[in-house]
C-alpha cells in the first residue's frame, strides 16, 4: 500500500523559511513524479511544484524563485524548501503521487505578517 506523510509545517513570520517533507512508503519514488499542492483557507487546492520522473521541475508562478522542490531516493522523500514566506502562502500543504492517485494528509503552514 502506497502512502505519503507530510511534515514540517508550522507557524512562521513573513520572510521566514520552512522545509516540508513528504515521506513515501510502500514503493520507491525512483522513476516517479511527485507534486506539492496547497489549499488556502476557503480556496481551491492549487499546484505548487512538481518534480517528474526525469527530474524536470515546474513551479507555480506565485512561488518561483522562493520555493525549491527536491528528492532524496535514499530517504524515499520529496522536500519543499520555502523561503521568503508571505502571508498568502498560508495553506494546508499536500503532496501527491499521481501514479497511485495517492495524497498525503497535509501539513499546515501559517505565515504571520
Amino acid at each position: 500500500q502506497v502512502q505519503l506523510v507530510e511534515s514540517g509545517g508550522g507557524l512562521v513570520q513573513a520572510g521566514g523559511s520552512l522545509r516540508l517533507s513528504c515521506a513515501a512508503s510502500g514503493r520507491s519514488i525512483w522513476r516517479y513524479g511527485i507534486g506539492w499542492y496547497r489549499q488556502p483557507p476557503v480556496k481551491e487546492r492549487e499546484a505548487v511544484a512538481n518534480i517528474s520522473s526525469d527530474g524536470s521541475i515546474l513551479y507555480a508562478d506565485s512561488v518561483k524563485g522562493r520555493f525549491t522542490i527536491s528528492r532524496d531516493y535514499a530517504q524515499n522523500t520529496v522536500y519543499l524548501k520555502m523561503n521568503s514566506l508571505k502571508p498568502e502562502d498560508t495553506a494546508v500543504y499536500y503532496c501527491r503521487w499521481p501514479a497511485f492517485t495517492t495524497w498525503g494528509q497535509g501539513t499546515q503552514v501559517t505565515v504571520s505578517s
